[in-house]
């Protein structure tokens, strides 16, 4: 989510051509079965940022996921060994080689052996990419705060009205 923010310049009065975008990045874990979101995560700085924390998150309350559906960034033995028993689903990159762990390997191995049952996993993403737009509809895409504080507490709220929201539909 984007949102503007003045640059002060001499004597504090705002610079009419300079302005500062800033980004709030976010990062939400879904479970498929009720549409309801499990962890969140927000950062001013990466997605990484805002993923690390939705799992951190997930560690500290215990939760252990069977299977997660992750973009092409995320494709990497790195964040696949960091998931352990979890079954990751995602789309290789271009430059992706066998290097890494056995985890990497057998996932690379079922995406080139079992294609289409595995894209049909990986495809249930859309899911929750519906979700967020379904979010951004409903409650707008700005955030109307400045602080980083409260611009995590707006997106863990939009986070719980999409709850809420997904409650009574199930």
């Amino acid at each position: 989510m984007a949102k503007e923010n003045p640059d002060h310049g001499e004597g504090g009065k705002e610079s009419k051509g300079h302005r500062k975008g800033l980004f709030a990045y976010s990062f939400a874990i879904m479970d498929l079965e009720t549409r309801l979101y499990i962890a969140l995560g927000s950062s001013m700085k990466s997605e990484k940022g805002a993923y690390d924390r939705a799992m951190n998150l997930l560690s500290s309350i215990g939760v252990e996921m069977d299977s997660i559906r992750l973009d092409r960034y995320y494709s990497s033995p790195s964040y696949m060994d960091k998931l352990g028993n979890t079954k990751v689903f995602v789309i290789p990159k271009k430059n992706a080689t066998l290097n890494g762990s056995q985890k990497w390997k057998n996932t690379m191995r079922d995406f080139v052996e079992n294609t289409m049952p595995y894209l049909e996993q990986y495809h249930q993403r859309s899911n929750s990419e519906s979700g967020f737009a379904a979010d951004k509809r409903m409650l707008g895409w700005n955030i109307a705060q400045r602080r980083d504080d409260r611009i995590d507490s707006a997106l863990f709220c939009t986070g719980v009205w999409h709850n809420l929201f997904n409650m009574g539909r199930s």
